[in-house]
C-alpha cells in the first residue's frame, strides 16, 4: 500500500514552519492516540503514521531529503545512496517528548490528555479538598464582631473505619493485576505501554473487605456544625480561615481548610466609608437657628453633639472613634454625623403670621448666603 504525503497527513503546507508542524502533529495525536481511542485499530494506524510524518518533517535535513525524493529517500539504497532510516522512534516515545512527558512511560502525559489521574503519588496521603461558605451578617455584626455556628454538609472521616476504609481487623493486600506495581504495561505490536493501574489506583494494594459504611474510601458524607469568631471590622468580601474544617483527608493525609466568605446587610441608618461610619441625622429649623445639643445613635449606644447656632445644612460633625475598628488592629475609625436642616412643612395659619413678621424682620446680615448668591447673580436679572 502506498504511504500517503507526510504533509498530508499532518494537513498542512509544504511551506509550513516547524512550529505549524508541531501544532498540527500534537492536534492529530491527541485525536488518534490509542487510549483515546481504545480496541480501533485504524486510530492506532493513524496515530504512527502521524508520528511518522512528524519524525520527518520536524527534522531539517530529513525533511529536505523528503522534499527532493520524497518517500523513497528513507527506503534502503533509494536515490543512489544509504538513505535515511525515517520512522524509526517509537511513536510513543515521540508523543511523551512532543508533550513534555519524557521517557518511555506514559506518566503525566496521558493523564493530562485521557485522564489517567493527577501527578501526585496515587498511593500516598492526599490533602482533603478545601471549602468555600458564604454567610451573611448583619452590619452591627461587623463592626461590632460576633460568634456564629454554621452548619455545613461535607465528607468527614469514616468513625467505622478511622478513615482507613477497610473493615476493622482487615487489611490491604497485593493487587492481582499489576502485582504490587500499580503499573500495568500493554503490549501494542512492537511498543510496549506503561499506565497506571485500573483496579488498584496506582497503590498497588488492594483493601481485603472495604467498610461497608464508606464503600472504602474512608470518607462519609454528614452535616457538621463548626463555630465561627467573627472579629470587629470586617466587611463584605471578607474570607474568615477554619484551618482543618474542610473535606477530609485521604490514606492518612491531612483535612482541607474551611473558607467562610462574608456578605454585610445594608444598615437603615449607617453607612459605612473604610473604618468610618457616616450618619445623616435630621434637625429642626429652629435648632439650626439658635444652637442646641443634639442627640444622635452610635452603634455602641447614643452621644450628644453641641449644635452652633447658624448651623447650616449639609454641615458635618465629627465623633472621633466611635467608627469601626480597623481589622488589621490600626486603630478604629470615626462616626461622621451629617445635619440636615428640615423645613417645616404644615403651618397652621399662626404658625404662618409669625413666619411672616421673623422674615419682615430679616435683614440682608441674616442670609449671608443668599446676599452673596444674589450679588454674583445680578448681572443675569438684567
Amino acid at each position: 500500500m502506498a504511504k500517503r504525503d507526510f504533509y498530508e497527513v499532518l494537513g498542512v503546507s509544504k511551506g509550513a514552519s516547524k512550529e505549524e508542524i508541531k501544532k498540527a502533529y500534537r492536534k492529530k495525536a491527541v485525536q488518534f492516540h490509542p487510549d483515546k481511542n481504545p480496541d480501533d485499530q485504524a486510530a492506532e494506524d493513524k496515530f504512527k503514521e502521524v508520528g511518522e510524518a512528524y519524525e520527518i518533517l520536524s527534522d531539517d535535513q530529513k525533511r529536505a531529503a523528503y522534499d527532493q525524493m520524497g518517500h523513497a529517500a528513507f527506503q534502503g539504497g533509494g536515490g543512489g545512496g544509504g538513505g535515511f532510516h525515517g520512522g524509526a522512534v517509537d511513536p510513543f516515545d515521540l508523543f511523551n517528548q512532543v508533550f513534555g512527558g519524557g521517557g518511555g512511560s506514559s506518566g503525566g502525559v496521558f493523564e493530562q490528555f485521557f485522564g489517567g489521574g493527577q501527578s501526585r503519588d496515587p498511593s500516598g496521603a492526599q490533602r482533603g479538598s478545601d471549602l468555600r461558605y458564604d454567610m451573611e451578617i448583619k452590619f452591627e455584626e461587623a463592626v461590632l464582631g460576633c460568634e456564629k455556628r454554621i452548619s455545613v454538609t461535607k465528607l468527614d472521616g469514616c468513625v467505622t473505619c478511622d478513615g482507613s476504609g477497610a473493615t476493622k481487623g482487615t487489611g490491604r493486600k497485593t493487587c492481582a493485576t499489576c502485582g504490587g506495581h500499580g503499573q500495568v504495561i500493554s503490549q501494542r505490536g512492537f511498543f510496549r505501554m506503561q499506565q497506571t493501574c485500573q483496579e488498584c489506583e496506582g497503590q498497588g494494594t488492594i483493601l481485603e473487605n472495604p467498610c461497608r459504611d464508606c464503600r472504602g474510601s474512608g470518607r462519609v458524607e454528614k452535616k457538621s456544625k463548626i463555630p465561627l469568631k467573627v472579629p470587629e471590622g470586617v466587611s463584605t468580601g471578607t474570607r474568615l480561615r477554619c484551618a482543618g474544617k474542610g473535606e477530609a483527608g485521604v490514606r492518612g493525609g491531612s483535612s482541607g481548610d474551611l473558607y467562610v466568605v462574608l456578605h454585610v446587610q445594608p444598615h437603615e441608618i449607617f453607612d459605612r466609608d473604610e473604618d468610618d461610619l457616616l450618619c445623616e441625622v435630621p434637625i429642626s429649623f429652629v435648632t439650626a437657628a439658635l444652637g442646641g445639643e443634639l442627640k444622635v445613635p452610635t452603634l455602641s449606644g447614643s452621644a450628644s453633639i453641641k449644635i452652633p447656632a447658624g448651623t447650616q445644612s449639609g454641615t458635618t460633625f465629627r465623633l472621633k472613634g466611635r467608627g469601626v475598628k480597623n481589622l488589621q488592629g490600626y486603630g478604629t475609625g470615626d462616626l461622621n454625623v451629617k445635619v440636615q436642616v428640615e423645613v417645616p412643612s404644615r403651618l397652621d395659619k399662626e404658625q404662618k403670621s409669625k413666619l411672616e413678621e421673623f422674615a419682615e424682620l430679616c435683614g440682608d446680615d441674616v442670609n449671608p448666603q443668599s446676599k452673596s448668591f444674589l450679588e454674583k447673580a445680578k448681572n443675569f436679572f438684567n
